[in-house]
């Protein structure tokens, strides 16, 4: 229990973007070191004021009801929709800020987290951005007015100004596609930001309910009773495990850092070693069994192999009922290795299956249900990377089978 509460400590401590809870009455009850060196303030120094003392003060009156009107009707959002935010540090400067807000309720009762991301440097470099666009349309206006009057001049005159049209043209282009690089990134760290509030919120508000009940069973009577919160906050610091590895995984394969490294490996022996692993997590009644089939050595990257396994594995046991088997099919020959996972699970609707393999996109039918939306992303990149495909059949309310289907190399 030591272990996981240091893994809560380190996961709030080192965050990068700044972390601020607030109760009710807007006072400001935890803030991580992030959010601290953000505003300029020292450790624990934030800790019993009220979150205006963040606010500029031409705008602190008129956040006071906005705040009260929140925790009337809370709900997960990120705040200043269209327009600039801002906030102040201890010496009066003030910093350019995304806010994203997400209540949660405990036994001490109700609060609001939000993440706070200093974009200073991003505005700054948004200015930039159109103050040069604003330079090179005055230039393309100038260029305009020289060729019409250098229709009457020689040739060679005409061909240096199409040259200088021509340059023009790339330069706008060059442009054109860094706005939409820098539109694509926002939109993508929106839809990160969206997710990591949502799917943080459900288990950190599991750890501080079942950490508060625990200090009231103190008697050996109320042994079960601990036994069960500790449970609890055992199985939300594994989801906060799956979706920082989720994050980490996908930044690494955007980065080009994974790579393909393979060597012969017993593939019988991770498959045995992977299902005892998989069956602790597998919910009431559940079962997993294997068919295998075909030879045993393979020349493959071990550790891709395993992760996308994982993953896969881990959908069937999260996606199914209680008292349902899952099945993993292996059939092992010389030029292809073919694995089946099938579960008897809610199943894919027929119009969202074109859909599944995005980045952060997930079904209709599973928003109920933790998860990032990546975990199936990251799976066919992985199979790619050894020069896989991954395929799927589903029936709604009866089950999904992935197929995932890779090439064996010769020796």
């Amino acid at each position: 229990m030591r272990r996981e509460q240091e893994m809560l400590t380190s996961l709030f401590e080192f965050a990068t973007e700044g972390i601020v809870i607030c109760d009710s009455l807007g006072v400001i009850r935890m803030v991580n070191p992030a959010a601290e060196r953000m505003f300029g303030y020292g450790v624990s120094e934030l800790e019993g004021k009220k979150i205006e003392v963040l606010i500029p003060m031409r705008h602190r009156q008129g956040h006071v009801g906005l705040r009260d009107g929140y925790v009337s009707r809370p709900e997960p959002r990120v705040m200043g929709f269209n327009r600039d935010l801002y906030g102040v540090r201890k010496d009066g400067s003030e910093v350019v800020v995304e806010v994203s807000l997400s209540p949660f309720e405990t036994a001490e009762g109700k609060f609001v987290m939000s993440f706070v991301i200093d974009i200073t440097n991003r505005k700054k470099s948004e200015i930039e951005l159109r103050l040069a666009h604003e330079r090179l349309q005055q230039t393309s206006d100038a260029l305009s007015k020289l060729n019409s009057e250098l229709e009457s001049k020689v040739h060679d005159r005409t061909e240096e100004l199409a040259d200088a049209i021509q340059r023009l043209a790339e330069s706008k282009r060059e442009v054109m596609h860094a706005l939409e690089s820098e539109k694509e990134l926002n939109e993508l760290k929106s839809r990160f930001i969206t997710t990591a509030s949502h799917e943080f919120r459900t288990p950190l508000g599991t750890i501080l309910s079942s950490a508060s009940l625990i200090g009231r069973y103190e008697t050996s009577s109320d042994t079960d009773k601990r036994k069960k919160h500790i449970g609890r906050i055992k199985s939300a610091v594994h989801n906060l495990t799956e979706i920082l590895n989720d994050f980490l995984s996908l930044e690494k394969l955007e980065e080009g850092i994974v790579r393909c490294n393979p060597e012969q490996f017993d593939l019988s022996k991770l498959i045995r070693d992977l299902v005892g692993d998989m069956r602790t997590l597998a919910k009431k009644g559940q079962t997993i069994t294997t068919e295998y089939s075909g030879g045993a050595e393979v020349l493959l990257d071990r550790q891709l192999m395993k992760n996308a396994l994982i993953n896969l594995v881990s959908n069937a046991i999260k996606y199914s009922p209680e008292e349902q088997p899952i099945l993993i099919k292996v059939d092992l020959q010389k030029d292809i290795l073919r694995i089946d996972i099938a579960d008897r699970g809610i199943g894919i609707p027929d119009d969202e299956r074109p859909n599944i393999f995005e980045r952060f996109f997930r079904a209709k039918n599973s928003v109920n249900i933790q998860g990032t939306g990546l975990g199936l992303n990251i799976v066919k990149k992985y199979v790619e990377l050894m020069d896989g495909k991954i395929s799927f059949v589903s029936r709604i309310n009866e089950g999904t089978t992935f197929t995932v289907e890779i090439p064996i190399p010769a020796n």
